[in-house]
């Protein structure tokens, strides 16, 4: 070939001079738009990405807060997204393999990206012409939860990468995976491993076993599309894909393979299938907490609530409530209230000596009506207010054998003479421990009358039960209070004396176990010790052959004092008794007050309830009762005088064929000095008001 010469090569340069210019033009515009592009891809994709403080903060993310009842056992939970966050070190191997077989089999060999993986999906979609399988780590997936969104562009892909490589640098492989595992949705509501093995299968996460850890794993894929909860048939399936998968791994071996693929699934949702249960109780907890915490901290900070609920004694609380109202109502046949509103309960227990609650019922349907009729409901006490007039009566130096006399007389008020109805007994005279017993209301308008009405209702706001109205009729349970606080007031005659706070949280913790709050209160003195034995005392002859009779007629056996309080026209009916470790108060009623049902009495309809309830809650329990202090002495004493036996009254006895003769407690200072004037005397003519001898009592 001849070489071309100068002269022909410029002819030819000049001929295509054009053309010339036209290729370096396109040459340098693709060339400047490649460079425009890439900035833009770049701008792109790295505008926008998490900052190295929100790097470190990846794991901050709303978990649930928990309640757990006084075993320290799961018993509700409160969330924005139902999480419970757990260390990895609290997750079953099992579940780790299963991930990693199933998720990212080269999770511990790459640096956040499985090139292999990508290459391997990207030929499988162009071979089904689709996106057939996707190539993103563990690490990726974690990157997009935490900080992308689900968009499927080519920029955001880029994104995933480069947080993804950021997480590798910054965390370890295990930090990686534990925080995975508390993010990732499992569907039905549950997010992390914690919840949703709670959720799926009623056990914490560390106790999963194979074919429970490859069933879980696998819904992380599509939680909507393989949650058991909704298709159990396509879960099983994804479960025996991921069981393939730890196979061909070498994650379990072919023993292990063929017997989980044959295990049935079994569902158990312990983290919100217990919360039938207690739902006034965490209500109230709840409350609590959002006064103390703010909700935002309460509904996504991870605070782990240790209460004071026992889950066994709640069920039993619930269920012999409902089985009370269908008693009543199956009672009142067609009488039922026309308007529809139904017959409602509550009822609470704590422990005296703490006041811790045990169990809570507000209501016979929480879904229906949420207001809390143990502790928002105030009602008339009826009966059940008169311990506190005996008890201030005592601390006034009167004692369980004061005998009171002159009960027929009338009682001077700003309407005119009252002589209060007495459904429980004639007698114009009776002891102290009697009338009680019987619940005469005339002896205990009596009473209030010789201590003083200014007092007892000092009395009674210093029991922690409220302000009550300055009348006579206080003593017949006239003035409102709430279930709550009788019920707490009757803990101190359990408790020596001593008054507890009512309490329904423990302690508070943050996730991390830092303690937030201690809800220990000291309890307060509001009696002397001798009282509250007396009272105890007295209002045991209540249970054992008073107007609570029937709590041992339905089994319930253990030592216990109580008082019963029926209102007027049966509005409302009260028991609230004791031993020495529960206290329990009961009511029932309307909302809208009309008789409960004819003879209404408290002994007929709450008694029977407390009765059952008592008997479940304290099963197991000794037979033991309150330790008589020494300032407390016992004396021999005649039933009918009360004063020091003879050896007369030792040789008489009742109608009934009782000795006259018994032994009485008495606070130091209240022993009766002089013996018995009666016997020998006709007791016909003591029982028809003839007490020459004997006077009417005066405060001390």
């Amino acid at each position: 070939m001849k070489p071309i010469s100068l002269e022909r090569l410029t002819s030819l340069v000049r001929a295509n001079r054009f053309v010339f210019t036209v290729t370096m033009l396109v040459l340098a515009l693709v060339t400047w738009s490649s460079i425009a592009g890439a900035a833009w891809m770049a701008r792109t994709v790295f505008t926008g990405l998490p900052d190295n403080a929100a790097l470190q903060a990846v794991g901050a993310m709303p978990q649930a807060t928990t309640l757990l009842d006084v075993n320290d056992r799961h018993a509700f939970t409160i969330f924005r997204e139902q999480r419970l966050e757990v260390p990895l070190s609290r997750v079953s191997p099992h579940l780790i393999a299963a991930l990693v077989a199933i998720e990212d089999q080269r999770f511990y060999r790459h640096g956040g990206v499985d090139v292999v993986r990508v290459m391997g999906a990207a030929l499988q979609n162009l071979r089904e012409g689709r996106a057939a399988q996707g190539g993103s780590t563990l690490t990726q997936q974690l990157a997009r939860q935490s900080f992308l969104t689900p968009d499927k562009t080519i920029s955001r892909k880029l994104r995933e990468v480069v947080v993804a490589t950021r997480l590798e640098r910054e965390f370890s492989k295990d930090e990686i995976l534990e925080l995975y595992l508390n993010k990732v949705y499992f569907g039905d509501g549950l997010y992390g491993i914690e919840a949703a093995s709670l959720g799926f299968f009623g056990k914490p996460a560390s106790d999963l076993d194979v074919p429970e850890a490859a069933l879980l794993a696998g819904l992380v894929k599509s939680p909507s599309t393989y949650a058991p909860t909704i298709n159990l048939d396509r879960a099983t399936s994804r479960r025996n894909i991921v069981l393939q998968a730890m196979r061909s791994s070498g994650a379990i071996d072919e023993p292990t393979y063929a017997s989980a693929v044959a295990s049935p699934v079994v569902l158990n949702d312990l983290l919100r299938g217990e919360e039938g249960y207690g739902q006034y109780f965490k209500e109230e907890v709840r409350q609590e907490l959002v006064a103390r915490f703010g909700w935002e901290r309460v509904s996504q900070g991870g605070l782990r609530v240790f209460t004071t609920i026992d889950l066994d004694m709640q069920k039993a609380a619930e269920a012999e409530v409902m089985r009370a109202l269908e008693d009543i109502e199956k009672r009142q046949g067609r009488r039922r209230n026309p308007d529809g509103e139904p017959l409602q309960a509550a009822l609470v227990a704590l422990d005296p000596a703490t006041g811790d609650v045990r169990a809570m019922v507000g209501g016979r349907d929480f879904s229906q009506s949420s207001f809390n009729r143990s502790m928002q409901a105030r009602r008339q006490p009826g009966s059940s207010f008169k311990p506190f007039v005996y008890a201030a009566a005592l601390e006034a130096g009167f004692s369980p054998a004061t005998v009171l006399t002159g009960l027929d007389e009338p009682i001077p008020t700003l309407d005119g003479d009252w002589v209060p109805e007495d459904e429980h007994s004639e007698s114009p005279t009776m002891s102290v421990r009697t009338a009680l017993r019987t619940s005469s209301n005339r002896a205990a308008v009596r009473m209030l009358q010789w201590v003083g009405i200014p007092e007892t209702v000092s009395y009674a706001k210093r029991m922690g039960v409220g302000a009550v109205p300055p009348v006579p009729s206080l003593a017949l349970g006239s003035g409102e209070v709430t279930l709550l606080s009788m019920t707490t007031a009757y803990a101190a005659f359990a408790n020596g004396g001593l008054l507890p706070t009512p309490t329904l949280i423990r302690r508070v913790e943050t996730a991390e176990g830092d303690l937030l709050f201690d809800g220990a209160v000291e309890p307060e003195r509001v009696m002397e010790e001798s009282t509250a034995f007396l009272m105890a005392s007295l209002l045991a002859d209540v249970v054992n052959a008073g107007t609570a009779w029937q709590a041992r007629n339905v089994g319930f056996r253990l030592p216990a004092g109580g008082k019963t309080g029926t209102t007027n026209d049966y509005h409302d009916a009260w028991f609230v008794g004791f031993t020495p470790h529960l206290a329990t108060g009961v009511w029932i009623g309307y909302d809208t007050p009309r008789p409960i049902i004819g003879n209404g009495y408290a002994g007929t309809t709450v008694v029977p309830l407390w009765g059952r309830f008592m008997a479940a809650a304290t099963k197991g329990d000794e037979a033991d009762w309150l330790e008589q202090p020494d300032t407390v002495n016992g004396v021999t004493i005649c039933r009918l005088s009360g004063r020091l036996a003879t050896d007369a009254c030792r040789g008489a006895h009742d109608e009934g064929g009782a000795s006259m003769v018994y032994t009485e407690y008495f606070a130091h200072g209240t022993e009766p000095l002089d013996f018995c004037p009666l016997h020998g005397r006709s007791l016909l003519r003591f029982f028809a008001g003839g007490t020459s001898g004997m006077s009417d009592p005066a405060p001390p």
